[in-house]
Formats: C-alpha cells, structure tokens, sequence
C-alpha cells in the first residue's frame, strides 16, 4: 500500500490511478488506523486530510472519463462496509497535502515506478 506523491498522479498510467483509488479508498474505510509502514503517516493527521488526497485522485479518474462512485465526494463516507463519520476534523488544503511528500519522497516514487517498469518523462522539480 502507497499513496503516490500528489505531483505524480495526473502523469499515473492507469493501473496506478485505479489502484490508488482503491487504496485510498480502503485506507478511508476499514484500513483506517491499521498499521503499514508506508502510510503509516497518514495516521497522524485527520481523515479529512486522506478525503483531500482522495479529491485530487477522484478529479484525474473523471479528467480520463472513468465514473468514481459520487459517494466518496462526502468527506464523512467511508465506504460500505463502514458507518460514516459523525464529525471531521476539517483542515485547510496545503500544499503538499502532506509534508512527507518532499521531493525526497517524489524521488522514491519515481524509482518505484521505474523497478515496476514505468519511467515518467516528465519534469515534476519544483
């Protein structure tokens, strides 16, 4: 389980882009608190912070015309097997969403894209 640094998921080939969808969505849902070392940081913050995340995969799956089921745009839904939540931590988008996603962090990304055979040929340096 992984959440891609943000910068990289308009540029996801679409096995990633789903599959980020659904561990997102997972993570939302039963996975929430469930030890993993790598999302283990998202723990630290409010859930409401994993549904921006979530946002900014949701937007690139309709900009490719994929259809996300419009229930994961409530920020309280968890998913069916979940009850939603009573109330949310709101929190102001920042950017990166999470400070773990440091160019360090877009670097480890690329290099796991690239053992998984994809390079991206793009600049993402900021």
């Amino acid at each position: 389980m992984r959440l891609w640094h943000q910068d990289l998921i308009p540029w996801l080939p679409r096995q990633q882009l789903l599959g980020q969808h659904r561990e997102v969505a997972a993570l939302r849902g039963r996975g929430w608190g469930k030890a993993h070392a790598t999302v283990d940081y998202v723990f630290q913050y409010s859930p409401y912070k994993l549904y921006q995340f979530h946002l900014l995969v949701l937007a690139e799956m309709q900009r490719r015309h994929y259809h996300p089921n419009a229930k994961w745009y409530d920020p309280y839904y968890r998913g069916q097997y979940c009850s939603p939540y009573l109330q949310l931590n709101i929190c102001s988008w920042t950017n990166p969403l999470y400070p773990e996603h440091d160019q360090d962090y877009l670097q480890i990304c690329l290099i796991n894209l690239k053992h998984k055979g994809i390079e991206l040929a793009v600049n993402l340096k900021k």
